[in-house]
Parts: structure tokens; C-alpha cells; sequence
């Protein structure tokens, strides 16, 4: 038996698919445990109530420790040789931390903690199992220069958006954060951009990117202004967003990740660049298609019907209030039916057949519904505000699902 632990099967070098059935019954636990651990140990990941601005998402850390735990037994099985993913999750935690403007210590001391953890857990494993101390060593040398491998590809990112916020001209730099200012129109900010050779625009489009992105520099046109190294990075597009721009941003940003503001007079790039954030934010919530780049003008709807989530909660509790204590399939159907009903002008028949039901039956439950909701469908501004309502319910039911 200890032959065959040591020995094993498969590619020269592998572990034994023994040891490796061991190892992966413990990478769910395991990885809770190294999350865990971090956040105890290294005040820059504790745990917080809120998210901070520029840092990746918490799910994205426990992703990445999954992803990272799972290629290792992978690796030390033998088996695939692509790790794409895992490393550039694993580059985005170092741009993340270029972004905050901090230095690699918090991530190194992440990665040390989280060797430790795991070198704990396998040596516990490995005495309870009695695994031959061969196959420890040959454990330790593997798990230590795999971790050596992440770090370095966090090393990676992390000088990949400090070389290109080193190669941004200040200048440039200035007139973004001038233009986005309460002096978008002074004079200053002529002399600044005649100084530098940008011609300032009449109208201005702006783009927000994820934190963590990729963003190739040199695939941009050069009368783009880019802050990469802000928490919530940007750009700055003179003009309009066509055909032209929307194939330089393809190039620029491979992920494809990205929100366009509408297209604006100069002097309102900061609610056009508010529009891209919250655009952005509601793709990362599930809320609107990751159709990449994802366009302010297409979804202007939901932009305004979703920018306030509490005072949305507080109306439909006003609004929907008669349903409170109704059974929720009830609820459910009653709420649907209005909604489509609603969206069809009160037309049963295009009403039923977004809800592929027969006319008839729609007709029964509006009948109901009506006698529910008596006021408020009399009322053409109540009925409004009871559209608006139910359309929103709508887009995070969606969201919800997607999740």
C-alpha cells in the first residue's frame, strides 16, 4: 500500500490518485478556512460591511481561492495544463491592489497566510490518513512553489496598471480630472489642453471599467484621456461613441467589460461618467445583460427606475400594499397580470400574449385585479407610478434568477 501512495500512476511526477481523492474532499472546507484566516489575520481584507471602492467583489476573493485550490490538486495530479482562468484572477487581485494605491504587502501576507492554512490542513490530513512521508514532502515542495507561481502572477497585474499610470502624461492626467471638475468650461482648462495639443470637445462621451480590468494603453486612439489607476477607473471619449470607438474599445478592453455613458456637452462629462458607474454596477449585480460594452442609452429605464433602491422598496410598499396578505402564488400572478396589462395599455388580448395566456383569461383576472387596485388604476397618475413600480419588481426578479 505505501508503495503504491508513493508510487502512483499517471503522468511521471503525479501523485497517486489516492492522495489526490484526499485532497479534494477537503477544497471546500479548505478554502473557507484560508478566506477566513485572512480576514482575521490581514487588517487590509477584514471583513466589512460594505464593499470598498476599487476592490474586487468578496465572492471574487472566495473564487479565486477555489479556482486557485482546485488547479493545484489538478496540477499535482497531472492533469490539464490551462490555467487561464486561475491566473488572471489572480493578476486582477494585484491590479486591485495597484488601483487602491497601496503596495503588494497586504496581498503577500494574504498568500503567506493562506499557505500556512493549507500546509496545516494537509498535514493533519496526511497523519490521519498515515500517508508516507514521501508523498508529504513531495506535497510541501509543490504546494510552496505553487503559491510562489500565484504571487507572481499577482506581481504581474499589480506592475502591468502601475506602468501604465506611470506612462499616462500628468498632464493628461489633469485635464480629466479639470473636465470631470466644476471648471469644465474655464479657461484653464483651454490653456491646459492647448499646452498638451487636445483639442477640447463640444461634447464628450465617458466610460467606466471595472476595477481589476485589463486595459491594453496602446490600442486606445490618442485623443482618449484614461485614468487607470483611480479606485473606479475611466475614459474620457471626445465625441460621440460609433462604430470607430466602439472597435477601438473592443481592442483596448479584451474582457469586454465596460459601461458607456450617454454622449453629453462637456460640461456634463460627471453625470455622463455617474450614468456609466451606475450602469456598471447594475451589470455586476445582475440586473442588466453582461452584453459588454454595455450602453447607458439602451437601458435609460432602468438606469432611472433602479437609482434608488430604498425609495423604490419604500414605494412598492405603498403601492403594493394590498398585497401583503394575499398567498404569494396569488400575489404573484395578480402582480404579473397587472404588469403585462399595464405594458399593453390595457389591451387584454397584447396583454395575453406576452403572458401566453387566452384573452379570456386575462380579462377574469384583471376583473379581480380591478377591484383590488380600484384607486390607483383610476387615477392616471397613480397608474403610472403602479407601472413604474411593477416594471422595476420585474428587472430584479431577473436579476435575481441570474444570480
Amino acid at each position: 500500500m505505501t508503495r503504491a501512495l508513493v508510487g502512483g500512476g499517471g503522468r511521471p511526477g503525479a501523485l497517486p490518485p489516492q492522495v489526490i481523492a484526499i485532497l479534494s474532499a477537503e477544497l471546500p472546507s479548505l478554502a473557507e478556512e484560508i478566506l477566513e484566516e485572512v480576514q482575521r489575520s490581514v487588517p487590509e481584507y477584514a471583513r466589512q460591511e460594505g464593499r470598498q471602492e476599487g476592490m474586487p467583489e468578496p465572492a471574487a476573493y472566495r473564487i479565486t481561492v477555489e479556482q486557485a485550490m482546485a488547479a493545484f490538486v489538478d496540477q499535482v495530479s497531472g492533469g490539464g495544463d490551462g490555467y487561464e482562468r486561475r491566473d488572471e484572477l489572480c493578476r486582477v487581485l494585484g491590479r486591485s491592489e495597484a488601483y487602491q494605491g497601496r503596495t503588494l504587502d497586504a496581498l503577500q501576507a494574504a498568500y503567506r497566510v493562506g499557505v500556512q492554512v493549507a500546509w496545516r490542513r494537509v498535514a493533519s490530513v496526511a497523519r490521519e490518513r498515515r500517508l508516507p512521508a514521501e508523498v508529504m514532502t513531495r506535497l510541501a515542495e509543490a504546494l510552496f512553489a505553487y503559491i510562489d507561481e500565484l504571487a507572481s502572477l499577482s506581481v504581474e497585474g499589480y506592475l502591468e496598471v502601475r506602468s501604465l499610470a506611470d506612462e499616462l502624461p500628468g498632464d493628461h492626467r489633469r485635464l480629466l480630472r479639470m473636465v470631470l471638475g466644476p471648471g469644465a468650461a474655464s479657461g484653464a482648462l483651454a490653456e491646459s489642453a492647448a499646452s498638451v495639443g487636445w483639442a477640447v470637445p463640444d461634447r464628450v462621451t465617458m466610460v467606466a471599467i471595472p476595477a481589476g480590468a485589463r486595459c491594453v494603453r496602446e490600442a486606445l486612439d490618442g485623443d482618449v484621456l484614461v485614468n487607470l489607476a483611480d479606485t473606479e477607473p475611466h475614459l474620457l471619449l471626445p465625441g460621440g461613441y460609433g462604430p470607430d470607438r466602439a472597435a477601438m474599445l473592443n481592442r483596448a478592453l479584451p474582457e469586454r467589460r465596460s459601461a458607456v455613458g450617454l454622449t453629453v456637452p462637456l460640461g456634463e462629462a460627471a453625470d455622463s461618467l455617474r450614468w456609466a458607474r451606475r450602469a456598471l454596477g447594475l451589470v455586476e449585480a445582475g440586473l442588466l445583460a453582461d452584453g459588454g460594452p454595455t450602453l447607458c442609452e439602451r437601458h435609460l429605464l432602468e438606469l432611472w427606475l433602479l437609482s434608488d433602491g430604498p425609495l423604490l422598496d419604500q414605494l412598492a410598499r405603498r403601492e403594493l400594499a394590498v398585497l401583503a396578505g394575499m398567498p404569494r402564488t396569488r400575489r404573484i400572478r395578480m402582480t404579473e397580470t397587472l404588469g403585462a396589462w399595464l405594458e399593453a395599455q390595457g389591451n387584454a388580448v397584447e396583454a395575453a400574449r406576452r403572458l401566453r395566456l387566452h384573452p379570456q383569461t386575462v380579462r377574469y383576472r384583471m376583473r379581480q385585479i380591478s377591484a383590488t387596485f380600484d384607486r390607483q388604476l383610476a387615477d392616471p397618475a397613480a397608474r403610472f407610478v403602479l407601472d413604474a413600480v411593477l416594471r422595476a419588481h420585474r428587472m430584479r426578479e431577473r436579476g435575481a434568477s441570474l444570480k
